[in-house]
């Protein structure tokens, strides 16, 4: 993955008057997930935005801060997937944007979820589809349909590619190109096994040439 460079700044309000001043500052109010697990009663002094939560007998270390729209605009309407490099304050985290609430009326950002990521612990993203190559059904008059514009996986961070390539070459008219179809070196698929990713539909053209190849 691509590597993504945010700062923030650490936020200690949390009351819903503080979210709406952060907001018409033109600041979006943020939370990173997945920091360290502590043993609880927890004695350690907290840094500068953090919050313990605490969750099945242990204690969930969760960092709130806000990001400006600048900041975040080329990493949320963007295609592609980034590993993001997030400072907060003196701290440098490695993250993924794992969720993100717009206003139902504006599409104005209104809260962002980040995951902290770690060399050895696993994470679930959505990777991009791309197919590659000229299907066999589309030669024969159909066309070829993207079902699937992601695909959800998990694996570590440094193994998951900036897309999912998939090849369609042999992919006949009328057939489709499964979850279960495909494999990936060091990628577990967590997408539906059952979920179409590709398939090739007839067109006017193709009936029209399947009906004439059937007369003669």
């Amino acid at each position: 993955m691509k590597t993504f460079k945010l700062e923030g700044q650490p936020r200690t309000e949390l009351g819903k008057k503080s979210v709406k001043a952060f907001r018409n500052e033109g600041l979006i109010p943020a939370v990173l997930y997945g920091g360290k697990t502590v043993e609880l009663p927890y004695s350690g002094k907290l840094a500068e935005g953090e919050n313990l939560i605490e969750s099945q007998g242990k204690g969930l270390i969760v960092t709130n801060f806000t990001v400006s729209f600048d900041g975040i605009r080329k990493l949320v309407y963007s295609p592609e997937i980034y590993l993001v490099e997030l400072t907060l304050g003196k701290k440098t985290h490695q993250a993924i944007l794992k969720d993100l609430q717009f206003h139902p009326v504006s599409d104005q950002i209104l809260h962002l979820d980040f995951l902290a990521v770690f060399p050895d612990k696993p994470i679930v993203i959505e990777v991009p589809v791309v197919t590659e190559g000229f299907a066999a059904g589309v030669r024969a008059g159909g066309k070829l349909n993207l079902v699937s514009r992601k695909l959800k996986v998990k694996a570590l961070a440094k193994d998951v590619p900036e897309t999912l390539k998939i090849n369609v070459d042999s992919l006949e008219l009328g057939k489709s190109i499964m979850v279960r179809d495909l494999s990936f070196d060091n990628l577990e698929m967590i997408s539906s096994s059952n979920n179409v990713v590709c398939s090739v539909v007839a067109t006017r053209g193709s009936k029209a040439a399947v009906e004439e190849a059937a007369k003669k």
